[in-house]
C-alpha cells in the first residue's frame, strides 16, 4: 500500500524526535535520498505516494539513524563548499568548520597563482577539491595513508571534472617525493585517546585513523609541523586545522620548529579551529 510522502515525514519525525535532536532534517534528508528529491521537490510534492518498497528503505534508514548513525553515512554524501562529495565510513565526513581552513587557504594564494599546494590526510578530497575550484590554475596534491580514502577522494575529483588534482598514498610527507610547495594544509587527527567525545555522536562511525592522535590529541600535529619545513619554499605557510581548546600548543609546537608570524584563527562559531605558521624566508 502507497504512503503519502507528507504523512510519513510527519510519522517518522514524531518517532525519530525521541532520539535525535534533529529528527526533522534527519527525515527530510534520508527522504530526498530514498526518493531522488531535492530540497525543491520535497517541498512542491508533499502528495508524492511512496511505494512499498520506499518505505521499506526509508524505515531501514530510520533504525539506522536511531542508533546514532551518521546521516551522511546513510546518505552516502556530504556538502562541503558547495560540492557534493560522496563519504563513506573509510572517511571524516567533512564538517562546516573545516571550510575555515580553505578560507585561510585561499586568503594567502593570489587568484593567479600557479602555485605548488598539497593537502595532507586529504580524506574524501573535501579541502583539495575546494581549493582546485577555486584556483584553477594551482597544481594540488592530495595525499592520505588510506588507500580506501583515497578511492573516494578520487571518485569525488573526477565527479566534479576535476581530474587534475594528484592523488597520492602515504603517510605525511612519504608521499611528496621530496617537493617543495607553496602553501602545505592539513586537517590531521588531533583527538585525545581518552577523550569522552570519542563515544558520542556522529564520531562513534568514524575512522580512529582520522580521529585518535595520542594522549595529549597533538602527536599528528608535532609530526606535520616537524616535517614540513623540508617541503616549503621559503616564506611558504602550513595551515593546520586543531581541537577548539589546542591553539596555544599548536602555536607553541609551530614556533619550536621554527615557524614565524604563527597566528590562530576563529571558526563562525567563535572556537580556534586553524593555525598557521610560516617558513623563514631565506630559509
Amino acid at each position: 500500500m502507497e504512503i503519502p510522502l507528507s504523512q510519513y515525514l510527519i510519522r517518522a519525525s514524531t518517532k525519530l524526535a525521541q532520539l535525535s535532536p534533529s529528527a526533522h532534517a534527519d527525515v527530510e534528508a534520508l527522504a530526498m535520498h530514498v526518493c531522488g528529491l531535492d530540497r525543491a521537490g520535497l517541498i512542491t510534492r508533499g502528495l508524492y505516494a511512496l511505494t512499498p518498497e520506499q518505505v521499506q528503505r526509508l524505515d531501514t534508514l530510520l533504525r539506522r539513524r536511531a542508533s546514532g548513525e551518521p546521516i551522511a553515512y546513510l546518505t552516502g554524501q556530504r556538502e562541503f563548499w558547495s560540492l557534493d562529495l560522496k563519504v563513506t565510513p573509510q572517511t571524516l565526513i567533512p564538517r562546516p568548520e573545516t571550510e575555515l581552513l580553505v578560507e585561510l587557504a585561499l586568503a594567502r594564494i593570489p587568484d593567479q597563482a600557479a602555485w605548488n599546494i598539497a593537502d595532507l590526510g586529504t580524506g574524501s578530497g573535501a579541502v583539495a577539491l575546494a581549493l582546485a575550484c577555486e584556483r584553477p590554475r594551482c597544481r594540488l596534491v592530495a595525499t592520505d595513508v588510506s588507500n580506501t580514502a583515497l578511492a573516494v577522494a578520487r571518485e569525488n575529483a573526477r565527479r566534479h571534472g576535476l581530474d587534475r588534482v594528484i592523488f597520492r598514498e602515504g603517510s605525511w610527507f612519504t608521499a611528496l617525493s621530496g617537493e617543495r610547495f607553496e602553501l602545505l594544509v592539513c586537517n590531521p587527527p588531533y583527538v585525545r585517546e581518552d577523550d569522552p567525545h570519542l563515544d558520542a555522536g556522529d564520531v562513534r562511525f568514524e575512522p580512529d585513523l582520522a580521529l585518535r592522535a595520542g594522549p595529549d590529541g597533538l602527536d599528528a600535529i608535532r609530526k606535520v609541523a616537524a616535517g614540513a619545513q623540508k617541503h616549503l619554499e621559503p616564506g611558504a605557510w602550513l595551515l593546520l586545522e586543531h581541537g577548539y581548546d589546542q591553539a596555544q600548543a599548536v602555536r607553541e609546537i609551530l614556533i619550536r620548529d621554527g615557524y614565524r608570524d604563527c597566528t590562530s584563527y576563529r571558526d563562525l562559531a567563535g572556537h580556534v579551529r586553524v593555525s598557521a605558521g610560516q617558513r623563514a624566508r631565506g630559509g
